[in-house]
């Protein structure tokens, strides 16, 4: 790793310099939950979520019963194997499949961590379901997404399986004695792997819940843990690079350069997404944190704020020239800048282990607890009273709005059609040092994924602003913490839409549409509860359509902004 930190080093060093003098790597590594301060509810909170720092050697002592289930799932004859989880359960898998080669004699691995209706049915028209293995994955073993999932692929196995047992299909990764435990038992599953208690979610990318699935779908997880190992030696020593690496991002936000921007090569992409839920998860609360800006296409220097640190990472030897060429520019403009080297895509597992160090030694500087979530919830219970509110009623939303052209909410007045008017309103909020948010349940395409890297792009240069983009319910187990317990920098574009096609969810009363409207109404309104300036703009039912009308209006919104600008 290399640090080009130009003028902003020394506030760093001292800061290191600080940590090395109060024994930090020590104290992290014996466990001591009072380095991160507070009240001894706040110690016993910590001391009970720091099972990640010896993980990989856990696993690595169980390493051959991994192999030997990854072999038994191989031998049996599945072709496809499907992951259903959220968050912590399900990012470390996605980026494994997507950035590390494997034996494609295994199961092709698919991850669904949305109620998006359309992804489901993507999902389920590539699987052969009789030969599919599913792993239902969950800590708490309470978590709607996949209970969810889990009770709809169920029956369709079942129904598949007209002389079989559906439960030899799925695999439960889970904490012992937690509810999914219980019903993986009752349902007969082929497996169920007790994951340690004391593992948050987002730390949890080197146990069971990012192996497992890894060596199911030809993964050498054997490979990966030799890598965390030696990352693991690294991090003992009193300057390691994880240690500087989460004192530079610590210093930083408490000076105000609060946005980590990643510029990471194209074979690597998806490692953005699960650095996006451990530092947003970690450090936003309290009024603090650092934003994650991962997959903002590349801009000039010049339409970049004085609140980034940016850090690349990429293949040794293998560099990308576009992202190179712009790691070069921001160093000669004085921004500080981190690049990362990576032999190969194995070496993901030493970095997700760097980046779990380093994560916790910046919520110590930052003088926050980086092992809880005290906000998730918030938009988990307006779900909750959303899908009350709709069996009772019968009714969930605005009427008429699943119509016609698209239509702008906007908190405290009338829906109306006036979109431009409304972006124009809601742009004029972002102000310096602030940041602009898009937060989209729509299944993600490579069309919206063009339109909204469209958007953000028009939006950074315009405003000079960082921007993000999630896609729901995931980011609600990522980003969404800071979101909500973050600073109150974010300025939030929520895009509805409606499903064409929708599955109902067995043993329920909703669909999983009405479910994905439920989670996209709660959010809205914590947001709103938390003062948050937010727009959320439904598409209707042709949605690409709706998104080239909300390109159009977010371009015209910048060419013609609202009467008195910027806040």
């Amino acid at each position: 790793m290399k640090f080009e930190l130009g003028r902003h080093g020394e506030a760093v060093e001292r800061r290191i310099q600080q940590l090395v003098s109060e024994g930090a790597a020590a104290r992290i590594w014996r466990r001591d939950a009072a380095f991160w301060g507070g009240d001894p509810a706040r110690a016993a909170s910590v001391a009970n979520r720091l099972g990640w720092l010896d993980v990989a050697r856990d696993m690595h002592e169980r390493v051959e019963t991994i192999e030997r289930f990854a072999a038994e799932v191989r031998d049996a004859g599945f072709t496809s194997a499907v992951l259903l989880g959220m968050g912590g359960s399900s990012l470390a898998p996605e980026v494994l499949r997507q950035s590390v080669e494997r034996d494609e004699t295994y199961p092709t691995l698919h991850v669904l961590d949305t109620t998006d209706p359309a992804s489901i049915l993507a999902v389920h028209s590539q699987v052969d379901l009789a030969g599919t293995l599913f792993f239902v994955s969950s800590k708490s073993g309470g978590t709607i997404e996949p209970n969810v999932l889990f009770a709809y692929f169920y029956e369709q196995v079942r129904a598949a399986l007209t002389d079989g047992t559906p439960g030899a299909n799925f695999v439960a990764i889970t904490d012992e004695g937690s509810p999914l435990a219980e019903v993986a038992r009752t349902n007969e599953f082929r497996r169920i792997f007790a994951n340690p208690s004391d593992i948050g979610g987002r730390y949890s990318a080197l146990s069971y819940f990012g192996l497992v699935p890894a060596a199911a779908s030809g993964i050498d997880v054997r490979r990966l843990l030799e890598r965390a190992l030696a990352a693991m030696d690294e991090a003992r020593v009193d300057d390691s690079a994880a240690l500087r690496l989460g004192a530079m991002l610590g210093e930083f936000a408490r000076e105000g350069r609060d946005k980590a921007t990643f510029l990471v090569s194209p074979e690597i992409a998806s490692f953005g997404l699960w650095l996006e839920q451990l530092i947003a998860e970690s450090t936003g609360k309290e009024g603090a944190g650092i934003l994650p800006v991962a997959g903002e296409p590349g801009g000039s220097p010049l339409k970049y704020g004085d609140d980034r640190v940016f850090i690349e990472l990429r293949f040794e030897g293998g560099y990308d020239a576009e992202v190179d060429a712009l790691t070069g520019a921001l160093i000669a403009e004085g921004f500080p800048v981190a690049v990362i080297e990576l032999e190969d895509g194995y070496d993901l597992a030493s970095e997700m282990f760097r980046w779990e160090f380093a994560v916790a030694v910046a919520g110590q500087v930052l003088g926050i607890n980086p092992f809880d979530e005290p906000n998730v919830q918030e938009s988990k219970d307006n779900t909750t009273r959303g899908l009350a509110e709709f069996a009772s009623r019968g009714t969930l939303d605005v009427a008429g709005i699943d119509g016609g052209s698209p239509m702008a909410l906007t908190p405290g007045r009338e829906p109306d059609r006036d979109v431009l008017h409304a972006l124009q309103s809601l742009l004029a909020r972002i102000g310096e040092r602030d940041y602009f948010a898009i937060t989209a349940y729509l299944q993600q395409t490579p069309g919206s994924d063009e339109v909204f890297a469209d958007m953000r792009t028009v939006v950074r240069d315009a405003l000079g602003c960082a921007t993000t983009l999630g896609y729901g319910p995931r980011f609600l187990h990522s980003t969404g913490q800071l979101h909500k317990g973050g600073p109150p920098a974010g300025v939030f574009l929520e895009v509805t839409a409606t499903d064409v096609r929708d599955i109902e969810v067995p043993g329920k009363e909703y669909t999983f549409g009405q479910l994905k409207r439920a989670q996209a109404i709660g959010d809205f309104e914590s947001l709103v509860a938390h003062g948050r300036p937010v727009l959320r703009v439904h598409l209707g039912t042709d949605i690409d359509a709706g998104l080239a009308t909300l390109r159009t209006a977010v371009r015209t919104a910048l060419r013609q902004p609202a009467a008195g600008g910027r806040r």
